[in-house]
């Protein structure tokens, strides 16, 4: 195991793979920006570093910091948690070359899944179903895309390859619109990612967001823990997420774990990553995955008892997986809202000081945040200030708790988006279970 690991990253998550380090009895190195002093796991970590100012390109992203900080410290490995560089197939590229183990898969599998066309066909040949589109990147024979929209079928929607996050992304209701909209995706693309490659496919109208997390190790061992329904979202945001995902059988599960599980051992994956599809009609259809933990990974360790923080250690540290399928069996039903610091009507980030800040408790209530009384939320981040997590024996006692949870919590100084949450725990439509991804927006009034 590991003797001490350098955390590159801030806010819950840091937290978060600091304690899994406790856990194991590893030494840790919070590596932070200079806005970023004061925060809780900088206070905790054995050690600290600080690697630039502010702006996260002078500091969280910025590789040759990273890799100094964790030369000085004598730290072995490094995790890069979520966001930042934790997609960053070259930087993970870098801190192999530099002698330190990356927490996380291999670099050619980064690569690999980062882009989506090379991405969709990797998962085509491993068996896995896609949504219909282009089979590829478009090129400029305009005939060529035209006719390819045609055969697909109105709407459309065009992607960046090397894109995520909801951005670039546009969709097409006629065929008048659609070589101009693969020209602004394009110029988008190469502006926001260095990439101009963009490729088309079917439009799902009303789908769901279903996701599979899996484990893979070095040594050719793959197991799924279940899915989430991560379909609450604000342009392309998830707001809340929930485990297992209502209305998915166990017939559905088994099929798709098993299939995403094959997938890894085709390829070679290595450490936690988590396959994304939208669910329409009945289908599942591959959209993308994710090569790191995910913000949402709380609920399925609810309710499979795995720590995924943990275990990415482990893997990194070379040791073979701990659980076979067998040993996998999902108890009960958990939803994690997400946190953040803003208006809740505008949604407009709010940064500022804690004046009061007490979170809830009771039975099956978990807290992921780095908050305290008299922290300073700073305005250059992401606005989420944490996770609050409910578990119950089903999935009405889940909803329960975390609308009391939620009634219980006390942060003073800031606004937060806690009354979205309250108004989501109490819609009907939630309640019911199975709402698509379109659904927050239109009740918004934003779509």
């Amino acid at each position: 195991m590991f003797e001490k690991i350098l955390i590159a990253n801030r806010g819950e998550i840091a937290l978060r793979i600091l304690r899994a380090c406790r856990e194991l009895g590893i030494k840790t190195v919070a590596a932070h920006s200079e806005a970023d002093r004061e925060l809780k796991h900088v206070f905790l970590a054995d050690e600290s570093v600080c690697i630039g100012p502010a702006p996260s390109s002078d500091s969280y992203l910025h590789v040759p910091a990273i890799i100094s900080a964790a030369e000085i410290t004598d730290s072995v490995a490094i995790h890069p948690g979520y966001g930042f560089l934790s997609e960053n197939a070259d930087f993970a590229e870098r801190v192999e070359s530099s002698g330190f183990t990356f927490i996380g898969p291999r670099p050619d599998n980064i690569r690999l899944m980062g882009d989506k066309v090379s991405a969709i066909r990797s998962m085509q040949a491993a068996g896995i179903p896609c949504v219909p589109g282009s089979d590829g990147p478009l090129n400029d024979n305009k005939k060529r895309t035209l006719d390819l929209a045609r055969k697909i079928g109105y709407p459309v929607i065009i992607k960046a390859s090397g894109g995520g996050g909801g951005r670039g992304m546009r969709v097409v209701h006629a065929e008048a619109a659609l070589l101009s909209a693969v020209s602004l995706t394009r110029a988008e693309a190469q502006s926001a990612f260095g990439n101009n490659m963009v490729y088309m496919e079917k439009y799902l109208e009303n789908p769901r967001h279903i996701e599979f997390q899996v484990l893979a190790d070095e040594h050719g061992n793959a197991i799924y823990l279940g899915e989430r329904d991560c379909s609450m979202q604000r342009r392309h945001q998830k707001v809340l997420e929930e485990a297992p995902a209502p209305g998915i059988t166990h017939k559905q599960r088994a099929k798709m774990g098993q299939l995403c599980t094959d997938a890894c051992i085709s390829i070679g994956y290595r450490g936690a990553g988590t396959f994304e599809f939208l669910y329409d009609g009945g289908e599942f259809y591959f959209i993308e995955m994710n090569t790191r933990v995910q913000v949402e990974h709380p609920i399925t360790e609810m309710i499979t008892g795995v720590d995924i923080v943990k275990e990415q250690i482990r893997i990194a540290a070379g040791e073979q997986l701990r659980y076979s399928q067998s040993d996998i069996n999902l108890h009960g039903h958990a939803i994690e809202c997400r946190l953040n610091a803003e208006d809740p009507r505008t949604f407009m980030p709010c940064p500022g000081t804690i004046t009061q800040f007490h979170m809830p408790g009771g039975p099956g209530i978990r807290v992921d945040s780095h908050l305290y009384n008299g922290y300073k939320v700073p305005p250059y981040y992401d606005s989420m200030i944490g996770k609050l997590i409910a578990y119950g024996e089903d999935r009405l006692s889940a909803i329960a708790r975390m609308s009391n949870a939620l009634r219980e919590t006390i942060i003073e100084g800031i606004k937060t988006n806690i009354p979205l949450h309250q108004d989501i725990m109490a819609d009907a439509n939630f309640r019911a279970g199975g709402a698509n991804i379109h659904y927050l927006e239109t009740k918004l009034g934003l779509k």
